[in-house]
């Protein structure tokens, strides 16, 4: 009952279309993985996004902002409240050297655009498979670069739906880290200050490391991306590999046999199958090194009901 009134109510915030009840989130998620969303909403506008989240603060309804799904697993038994989703909110643009991007935006189109004016700065990210707002929360980062080195601001809705404008030295990013995840902030825009380059040269490091992404990561398969931090000292994957743990798993889910780091979907896994793949290795590796591996991943969502 309480999903058809907030349905009704988020139906007058926003085009009815853009308003579902008990949604499946496998469709949303990379892992193709996970439950229904009690109700799921796309708003196209971020003062839409503002009185979503201002509505579900005063009702006390919990809310889930899922980006792109890269990075998280949604358990099988689904989301209670509302999942809120950006997709919408993808604008880019470019002026000079300064591009400005909303969070729904891939950061890989983002690279993309930000190359094809000749601008250097954002090809670690030609890969990386987030939105823009998932990439904020999470200083997302590859090859030797990070959102860190070329972000200037971005505006953030607060939990009571207030918008913020943080600069990059309010926004503490770190490894794997900023205030946005720590205070659950939800990313509406971020603008990044790059440079002028050599268009060869920009060509040639996407070129580089376009292929060193697709040779060494499982994309033939769903997967959340990189499943832990990196350890202090050691590298997830090397000791995943180390622990003979390539290849095994639970069900449908596989520690990948092309890089450690990686959890798969090989078919037929459900997300509780990948989930407590996670937990093999982490027991493992923690017996054989007395390492705890650190997830970078994000689980979120309720246990499936059981029989």
């Amino acid at each position: 009952m309480m999903k058809q009134q907030w349905a009704t109510k988020l139906s007058t915030i926003v085009n009815p279309a853009n308003v579902k009840i008990d949604e499946p989130l496998e469709q949303y998620t990379m892992t193709k993985l996970g439950g229904s969303a009690d109700v799921f909403v796309m708003p196209s506008t971020e003062d839409e996004a503002a009185a979503i989240v201002k509505y579900a603060s005063s009702n006390d309804i919990p809310i889930l902002l899922l980006g792109n799904g890269s990075n998280m697993v949604v358990r099988d038994g689904g989301v209670r409240g509302i999942v809120l989703n950006f997709a919408m909110l993808d604008t880019i643009r470019i002026d000079g050297t300064t591009v400005y991007a909303q969070a729904g935006a891939l950061i890989k189109d983002v690279s993309k655009e930000a190359a094809a004016e000749t601008l250097t700065g954002l090809e670690f990210s030609c890969g990386i498979p987030g939105s823009i707002g998932g990439a904020m929360a999470m200083n997302a980062g590859a090859y030797g670069g990070e959102i860190n080195d070329v972000i200037v601001h971005s505006t953030v809705l607060t939990l009571t739906g207030e918008k913020l404008v943080l600069n990059k030295e309010q926004l503490e990013l770190g490894y794997r880290r900023s205030i946005i995840a720590k205070n659950g902030y939800y990313v509406l825009s971020s603008e990044f200050e790059l440079q002028k380059g050599n268009q060869e040269e920009i060509d040639a490091k996407i070129a580089e490391l376009t292929f060193m992404r697709e040779s060494k990561q499982p994309l033939e398969y769903p997967s959340a991306g990189s499943v832990f931090k990196r350890p202090p000292g050691y590298f997830a994957g090397k000791l995943i590999q180390d622990s003979e743990l390539q290849g095994k798993g639970v069900g449908g889910a596989e520690v990948s046999t092309k890089h450690a780091g990686f959890i798969v979907n090989k078919g037929g896994a459900t997300a509780t199958d990948y989930i407590d793949t996670i937990k093999m290795v982490q027991a493992t590796v923690k017996e054989k090194f007395g390492i705890d591996l650190e997830l970078e991943v994000k689980i979120v969502g309720d246990e499936p009901a059981k029989n």
